[in-house]
């Protein structure tokens, strides 16, 4: 009893006003009394005075006055931080808003009047206030397909080359080769950043993180070892390096190797370099694939729908800076998402490349979908078990053949943890949207991709602030190869 006495003594008197600018912003006024800043000096004085030390006095023996005028100036940085912490959380936790961020302040002018009340001001974002929406008995489709033999001969070879890379081709290369490529990028005559044997398979496109080489297949089929070709690449307008948006920029690319997997010739050595010991092994393997990705599409599928339902009425605008600062945590969700669900690595990076090239328009729609389903979740005070996190690291693991143990501590390391606690919570209130739904099923293989349309490496070609690496090689001419150096995006 007497805690709560002397909690409710010590919490501050505060004036607050809370101006909205736009639904997920607040400018926030607040006046802190003057008995509360003498109270505050008080206490700081009352804890200094004991051990402070000054010429011609004991240890703690100094006059008050004097203290207060010798240590005014320190004690007045102390107390102004104290006041500005103290009164952040009282405001954060009154229930005024839902703050998704940290107060954006100019701490540096806020100062401490000699006399009067003292006041200060600061931003933050937060989460948009609405009435939450009704999300029982919607009608929804579920999209369903039976897989077939058929269905898995078809991905057959899809599957090989993320196991095998084939054998060295002496000819010219063919669609769903191996390529082993250097590439420069350039523009207007200087070097932007540089590819540095990379293995890429050649496939329709080439997608990059700021940028898709189109007709990749068209460009490179027929090349040989030691050939160049050159084309031109348009940076996508949504690119952080605003100076490069929508610019072209040319690509000069060196083979250095070519490599092919013939699925129609799987000898025994094959199979034991890919872990498996005969051919149905191998394909029931891939069934398991296409079963993982089938209930993937599904659950996006019926996400969509239910989200696209639930956001009618949530257009609020976000402020560009929350977007930006909320562009990197959903890529980080879509590829827990996916990592978990069983989709290669390279069907990640292409995934996510798709997602950095929409990067403000994929942000802006998925934090509506949050703030929708957060709300959803705390009426029904939904929150991620241990038990959740740790199926969700087994599933992450399992997939990505890894630890769950170091699974976790990379996780925890880059900060992810809460990508993924808003990925469970996410799917919980969509799978209990869709237990009260009137659920339609729907034959759709639409999921099956036959072989990809694009590779996809994380690569930037005009990064935001880099050093210049030298040319690997002139883009005009397969003479001279100068060293260079590879510029990468960090996931």
């Amino acid at each position: 009893m007497s805690t709560v006495t002397e909690s409710a003594v010590e919490r501050l008197d505060l004036q607050v006003k809370v101006n909205k600018p736009g639904a997920c912003e607040r400018h926030v006024v607040v006046v802190v009394p003057r008995k509360d800043v003498d109270r505050y000096f008080k206490k700081a004085f009352d804890e200094l005075g004991p051990k402070a030390e000054m010429p011609g006095f004991r240890v703690g023996k100094a006059p008050r006055k004097l203290l207060e005028s010798r240590f005014r100036e320190q004690i007045t940085e102390q107390v102004k931080s104290s006041l500005v912490m103290d009164s952040l959380q009282q405001v954060t936790e009154g229930g005024d808003f839902s703050a998704i961020s940290e107060p954006d302040m100019d701490y540096g002018a806020v100062q401490i009047p000699k006399d009067g009340d003292f006041t200060f001001e600061f931003k933050i974002e937060v989460r948009p206030e609405f009435d939450t929406p009704n999300w029982k008995g919607l009608s929804l489709t579920r999209p369903v397909h039976v897989i077939t033999d058929k269905d898995v001969d078809e991905q057959l070879s899809k599957t090989l080359t993320r196991f095998s890379e084939g054998e060295p081709v002496d000819g010219e290369a063919k669609a769903g080769d191996t390529l082993l490529l250097n590439i420069d990028f350039t523009y207007e005559g200087k070097l932007l950043s540089v590819i540095e044997e990379e293995k890429i398979v050649l496939r329709n496109k080439l997608s990059l993180a700021d940028a898709v080489i189109e007709d990749f297949d068209k460009l490179m089929v027929g090349v040989r070892e030691g050939e160049t070709r050159s084309t031109k690449v348009k940076i996508s307008n949504s690119t952080f390096n605003e100076e490069f948006r929508g610019k072209e920029v040319d690509a000069g690319i060196e083979v250095i190797e070519i490599r092919r997997l013939s699925v129609d010739d799987l000898r025994a050595a094959v199979l034991e370099e890919l872990g498996f010991d005969d051919v149905p092994e191998l394909r029931e393997f891939v069934r398991s694939e296409l079963d993982k990705q089938q209930t993937y599409y599904q659950q996006q599928e019926i996400r969509k729908q239910v989200t696209a339902v639930l956001t009618k009425d949530a257009q609020w605008e976000m402020p560009s800076e929350m977007v930006n600062r909320q562009t990197n945590r959903e890529l980080q969700r879509q590829a827990l998402e996916l990592q978990r669900s069983g989709f290669s690595a390279d069907d990640v990076k292409s995934y996510l490349n798709v997602g950095r090239r929409n990067a403000r328009e994929m942000t802006i729609a998925a934090l509506r979908e949050h703030f929708v389903l957060e709300k959803i979740a705390e009426d029904l005070k939904i929150e991620p078990t241990s038990e959740d996190y740790d199926a969700e690291v087994d599933l992450i693991a399992e997939n990505s053949s890894s630890n769950p143990r170091k699974v976790r501590a990379r996780l925890e390391k880059t900060g992810q943890m809460d990508a993924l606690r808003n990925q469970i919570i996410e799917r919980k209130v969509v799978e209990m949207v869709t237990a009260e739904a009137k659920l339609t099923d729907k034959e759709d293989s639409s999921f099956l991709r036959k072989m990809p349309e694009e590779s996809a490496i994380e690569f930037v070609i005009a990064p935001l602030d880099s050093d210049i690496p030298e040319a690997k090689y002139d883009n005009k001419s397969t003479d001279g190869q100068p060293e260079g150096a590879t510029v990468k995006l960090q996931p």
